[in-house]
C-alpha cells in the first residue's frame, strides 16, 4: 500500500521483506530477503537510501540507533521506543498526563496477583515487547492464573528485557482509533476518529466518523493524539488506540507509529490516504488533507474463509455493488487471517455497514451473502 502511494508521487521504495511471497514482495521490485533483526543486513539494506521507515516495530532498538548514523530513520529510534515497548509508553503517558488503565510493572506472579487483589479482577497482563494482533496478552480471571504470562518469558532475540505489564481490565463500550501524522518540520494533520471492532484481538470494522461521537469530544482525542506525537517526536504516521469505558471515560491502550489497519479506509476514502502522508512526512513533503471524500467511510476486513478464490468471488461482489472498494493482500487463506478488506462509503452508517459487510461475508465463503 506504500508502493501504491509512492508511484504517482516518484518516489522509489526498496523493501526489506522476510520472505519473497510476503503481501509487499509482490508489488515492490525493489526487494531484498532478509531479516530485520540482524544488524549486518540492516546496514547493506540502507545503503544509498534517503530515509528509513517502517510496517511493524519490532526492529530492536539498538540496530534503529546504529542505523541513524547512515540514514534518516523515521520514526527515530527515540520515538519508535514508545511504540515497541508497553512499560515505557506507560511511564510516558503517565507523564505527560493522558488518560490510561491503571497499570504496574510486575516481576512475578506474586505481583500480578497483588494488583489483581489491589485494583480489582479481572486484570490485563502484557508482556512489553513483542506482542501484536492479541498475541502476548492475557485477561487473568483470579490470582490462580498469575503465573500464566510468566510462562516462556525470555529477552528478545536482540536481548531487550521482556517485563510483564499489568493493567486495570477496561470494560468498555467501544474501541476509537486517532489517526495523525506528523512531520520532522512539525507539520501534524489529524484524521477524523473512527470507531473501530476487535474479534479475537483482530480488527474487523472501522467506521469513519465514529457514530454518536459528539463534534468537542472528537476535537479532544485529535488534540491529544497531536500533542502524544509532538512530545514524542514522531515523523509519520501516530495511531492512537483508544478504549471508551461504559462509564463514558475515554483512556488510550496502545500506540503505533506506522500506517495503522484502523486508517486503511482512507486509502478510498479520505483526500490523502495515510500511506500518502505517511512518505510525506518521512520525506517532509507538505501533507495532503485527511478530509473524508464522503460523510461515512466504513472498512470491512476479510478474513480467511470457505472462499479459496477470492479473485473469483469479486465478480457477486462488483456485479452487486459497483462502488464497492475491494484491497486483496495476495495471501494465501487461511482460517481466521486477514487477506483483504473491502471500504464502503455513503451517507447513511447503517447502509454503507450493510454493504461493507455484505461484500465482505462473500468474500469470506458466506453463500447468503
Amino acid at each position: 500500500m506504500m508502493q501504491q502511494a509512492a508511484i504517482p508521487l516518484g518516489i522509489d521504495v526498496r523493501l526489506l521483506a522476510e520472505g519473497p511471497d510476503v503481501s509487499a514482495a509482490q508489488v515492490v521490485p525493489l526487494t531484498t530477503v532478509g531479516d530485520y533483526r540482524d544488524l549486518d543486513t540492516l546496514l547493506a539494506f540502507v545503503d544509498g537510501a534517503d530515509a528509513l521507515t517502517f510496517d511493524h516495530e519490532h526492529v530492536p532498538t539498538a540496530h534503529l540507533e546504529r542505523l541513524a548514523e547512515l540514514v534518516a530513520v523515521r520514526p527515530g529510534a527515540e520515538a519508535l521506543v514508545f511504540a515497541q515497548d508497553k512499560a515505557r509508553m506507560r511511564a510516558r503517558m503517565t507523564e505527560l498526563g493522558v488518560a490510561c488503565p491503571r497499570y504496574a510493572i510486575c516481576d512475578t506472579p506474586a505481583d500480578l496477583a497483588a494488583f489483581g487483589d489491589e485494583f480489582g479482577w479481572p486484570i490485563i497482563a502484557k508482556t512489553s515487547r513483542g506482542g501484536y494482533d492479541g498475541k502476548g496478552v492475557w485477561k487473568l480471571d483470579d490470582a490462580t492464573q498469575a503465573g500464566e504470562p510468566f510462562e516462556g518469558l525470555a529477552e528478545t532475540s536482540a536481548g531487550e528485557k521482556v517485563l510483564i505489564v499489568a493493567e486495570e481490565f477496561i470494560d468498555f463500550s467501544r474501541e476509537l482509533s486517532a489517526i495523525v501524522v506528523r512531520s520532522p518540520s512539525g507539520q501534524v494533520v489529524a484524521y477524523p476518529i473512527s470507531e473501530t471492532r476487535q474479534a479475537d484481538g483482530i480488527c474487523v470494522e472501522t467506521i469513519t466518523p465514529a457514530p454518536a461521537l459528539d463534534d468537542d469530544e472528537a476535537s479532544r482525542l485529535q488534540e491529544m493524539a497531536i500533542r502524544i506525537a509532538t512530545e514524542l517526536g514522531v515523523v509519520g504516521v501516530l495511531a492512537v488506540e483508544l478504549m471508551q469505558a461504559r462509564d463514558g471515560r475515554i483512556v488510550v491502550n496502545e500506540l503505533a507509529m506506522r500506517p495503522h489497519n484502523t486508517g486503511h479506509w482512507s486509502i478510498d476514502g479520505a483526500r490523502t490516504s495515510q500511506f500518502e502522508n505517511h512518505i510525506r512526512a518521512v520525506l517532509d513533503l507538505p501533507l495532503g488533507s485527511p478530509e473524508l471524500r464522503d460523510p461515512v467511510v466504513v472498512m470491512a476486513n476479510v478474513l480467511g474463509g470457505a472462499e479459496e478464490d477470492l479473485t473469483g468471488a469479486l465478480q457477486h461482489v462488483f456485479a452487486r455493488d459497483r462502488a464497492a472498494r475491494v484491497h486483496l493482500y495476495g495471501k494465501e487463506v487461511k482460517a481466521g487471517r486477514k487477506v483483504g478488506h473491502v471500504t464502503c462509503a455513503g451517507t447513511d452508517v447503517d447502509d454503507v455497514r450493510r454493504r461493507a459487510w455484505h461484500a465482505a461475508n462473500y468474500l469470506m465463503g458466506d453463500p447468503n451473502a
